[in-house]
């Protein structure tokens, strides 16, 4: 199915849905409406870490260990 077949089923139910149906499906809506994750700026602390590690790796980069491995 569709995403948007599904949308338009899922909107038929709550077309067909009573009043008091509704208020409790409301809260539960909103929340999987949501974003999954967030982004946030970093801030000054963890910034002055990210540098510290930078600079490190900058010195010497074969003290670090590729992704990959």
């Amino acid at each position: 199915m569709t995403t948007a077949a599904l949308r338009k089923e899922l909107q038929g139910y709550i077309a067909k849905m009573p009043e008091q149906k509704l208020a409790v499906l409301k809260p539960l809506l909103s929340e999987l409406a949501k974003p999954t994750y967030t982004i946030e700026q970093a801030n000054p602390s963890e910034c002055k870490r990210a540098e510290k590690r930078f600079q490190e790796y900058y010195r010497n980069p074969s003290s670090f260990v590729p992704l990959r491995d």
